[in-house]
C-alpha cells in the first residue's frame, strides 16, 4: 500500500471506531452525514469571508479545522459495512488525486455542498479543490483528522456525554493543548493516535 493509502486506511478505521462507539449499528441508521457536511460548509465560509461589503480576511486555520470536520462526515458517507477499508481507500486516493476547482475557494466549497445537498454524497474531488486552494496537504489532513478523531475519544473517555469533562484546563481549551500536542510528535509514527492521546492524558487534569 502507499504512503497516502495507509493513511486514508487509518482514518477510515477511526471513523469506524468512533461511529460505532456512539452507536454500535451506525452504518444502518440512516444517519444524515450529508446534511452535516453543507452545515460545515455554511460555517467554515463565515470563517473564509464571503461579505463583499465589509472587511475580511481569511481565518485559514479555522478554515482547515472546518475542513478536517467535513472530512470526518465524508468517511462516515462511504463507509457501507461491506466495501473493505483498503477499496474504499483507493477510491478515495483516486478522487482527492483529481481536484475539482471553480475560480475561487468560495465557488469550490459550493460545489462540495451542493453535492451534499443534491446528491447527498460527499465529493471527495471538490474537498481536494477546497484543500488545493487553502494551501493544505494530505499530511496536513492526516495531523488534523487523527487528532481530532483522537480528542473526541478522549472527551468521550472522560465523561463528554454525561456532562463532567473539563474543557478548559491551565487556561486552554483542549483543542489548544491538542495543537501543542501534535506538533512535539512524528506523524508517521504508527502509534501517533495513541501517543495523541497519551499526551491527552498527561496534561487533563487528574
Amino acid at each position: 500500500m502507499s504512503a497516502n493509502i495507509t493513511k486514508l486506511v487509518v482514518m477510515l478505521e477511526m471513523q469506524n471506531a468512533m461511529n460505532t462507539k456512539v452507536h454500535e449499528q451506525w452504518f444502518s441508521q440512516g444517519f444524515e452525514w450529508y446534511r452535516a457536511i453543507w452545515v460545515e460548509c455554511a460555517e467554515m465560509l463565515d470563517h473564509y469571508g464571503w461579505k463583499w461589503w465589509k472587511k475580511q480576511t481569511p481565518d485559514t486555520e479555522q478554515v482547515i479545522l472546518e475542513l478536517v470536520d467535513i472530512f470526518h462526515f465524508g468517511l462516515s458517507l462511504r463507509i457501507d459495512g461491506e466495501t473493505s477499508f483498503e477499496e474504499l481507500a483507493k477510491q478515495l486516493e483516486t478522487e482527492l488525486a483529481s481536484p475539482k476547482q471553480a475560480e475561487d475557494f468560495k465557488q469550490t466549497l459550493e460545489h462540495l455542498a451542493a453535492s451534499a445537498v443534491a446528491d447527498k454524497a460527499f465529493s471527495a474531488a471538490a474537498f481536494a479543490g477546497c484543500m488545493q486552494q487553502i494551501g493544505m496537504s494530505l499530511d496536513d489532513l492526516y495531523r488534523g483528522y487523527v487528532g481530532k478523531n483522537t480528542l473526541n475519544f478522549f472527551r468521550q473517555d472522560h465523561g463528554y456525554k454525561e456532562g463532567t469533562y473539563i474543557k478548559v484546563w491551565d487556561e486552554k481549551e483542549d483543542n489548544e493543548h491538542l495543537v501543542e500536542i501534535v506538533k512535539s510528535l512524528d506523524t508517521e509514527h504508527p502509534d501517533f493516535a495513541k501517543q495523541v492521546y497519551a499526551g491527552l492524558a498527561a496534561r487533563y487534569p487528574a
